[in-house]
């Protein structure tokens, strides 16, 4: 039965397939920030304790995504997928039925799993496209994922007030279920199946660990992407305790960013191909930066405001959706073989970079902190961005290579 269930198919999937697998994967992150708080008093824990939901969750996200790869290599696409869906679908029941933070925190790095949906929807698109048209392609697909988590936290802010925060991960489960349904009947094997060991697999790690270029890629997108993990991990505190807004009103204004995402990942896909992978990095990079060294000035200069906070955070979104695309396009052509490992590697190195800015934000925003040092934390990760991506220029120049 469980081998007729998991049964390659030879179809290639409709890219509403992929944004949805890359979109539960997204929400999973963030549907239920706007409760982190009320979810801190239902425990009666700290919240920096419950605030670990996020940077625990990032942390195992980076170790499975560096085994989702070369498995996926070995084994297809398909088959990790729906396993992977499986097993999410238990971890999210686990997280409702929680009896205490310890619980839900063990069920919630579980949910983790899910990190294959962001991984292998990237590793699709490239088996089956070349590099700029899988940046464009890479930009659609987060374009079209970045509106269920535009729309996650203000809807997790409007649930958690009036049902409570378990309300969320009834959504994840509803919408588990639904994703496993439409990738079993519409996702078929992309991969190119070789015959060797996982072992084997791993071991190839090395011929990507060696190219600078790819070392420069992952940067670019561990930094740029550092920068909103960041925020994901402080902006709940700081708007509930800081500007004193509702869980709603934090809900809403976490769509601004969302909104920025959206945008950028539109421009990407819209000219990735004529503009090229490393000139619309450089160019996010830099609107990242332009947006948050503005944002820190009036920081500093005494001007505390939610909606400059959140507002300024746009820049944030609209830059990584430009940068972000293309850079994983970037490491995934390094090697075209490694596709899947090249995915697992880079978005570990991504989101445990993320994983340590989240906590990181947390344990700077302690009682009576302002919003400055986030603000700080978040500019820093973006000069770092701008950085790795003139590093890769410089490289590809030296190497002869134009994008």
């Amino acid at each position: 039965m469980t081998e007729s269930i998991f049964l390659d198919r030879r179809t290639p999937p409709h890219i509403a397939t992929l944004i949805l697998l890359a979109g539960l994967s997204a929400l999973t992150m963030n549907i239920f920030l706007p409760s982190l708080p009320g979810m801190a008093a239902w425990f009666g824990v700290p919240y920096a304790l419950m605030q670990l939901s996020v940077a625990l969750y990032l942390a195992l996200s980076a170790v499975l995504q560096i085994i989702i790869g070369p498995i996926s290599d070995r084994y297809g696409r398909r088959k990790v997928l729906l396993w992977s869906l499986v097993l999410f679908l238990i971890a999210t029941l686990g997280t409702l039925l929680a009896p205490n933070a310890t619980a839900f925190l063990v069920f919630r790095m579980a949910q983790a799993v899910i990190a294959a949906g962001m991984v292998l929807s990237r590793a699709v698109v490239r088996d089956m496209v070349p590099d700029e048209q899988a940046a464009s392609m890479i930009g659609y697909v987060t374009m079209g994922m970045s509106i269920v988590p535009m729309i996650g936290p203000v809807i997790g802010g409007v649930l958690e007030e009036a049902i409570g925060w378990q309300a969320n991960f009834g959504l994840l489960l509803v919408l588990g279920l639904v994703t496993l349904w439409l990738t079993w009947a519409d996702l078929g094997e992309t991969a190119t199946i070789r015959p060797v060991t996982l072992g084997a697999q791993i071991r190839q790690y090395p011929q990507l660990l060696r190219s600078q270029r790819f070392w420069g890629y992952a940067l670019c997108a561990a930094f740029a992407s550092g920068s909103f993990f960041a925020y994901l991990g402080g902006a709940p505190y700081v708007g509930t305790e800081v500007f004193g807004l509702s869980a709603s009103g934090v809900g809403a204004l976490f769509a601004l960013t969302a909104i920025g995402y959206a945008a950028g990942n539109f421009v990407a896909g819209r000219f990735s191909v004529r503009i090229g992978m490393n000139r619309m990095v450089f160019i996010g990079a830099l609107i990242t930066l332009a947006g948050l060294s503005t944002l820190a000035v009036l920081t500093l200069a005494g001007l505390h405001s939610a909606y400059v906070f959140f507002g300024f955070t746009t820049f944030v979104g609209f830059g990584n959706g430009m940068t972000l695309p293309n850079a994983n396009a970037g490491m995934l052509s390094i090697k075209p073989e490694l596709a899947g490992t090249a995915s697992g590697l880079g978005g570990a190195i991504m989101i445990g970079g993320g994983a340590a800015l989240a906590a990181l934000a947390g344990a700077l925003l302690g009682p009576g902190a302002s919003e400055t040092p986030l603000v700080l934390l978040m500019l820093a990760s973006s000069i770092g961005a701008v950085v790795s991506i003139l590093w890769v220029m410089q490289r590809a120049r030296a190497l002869g290579l134009t994008s």
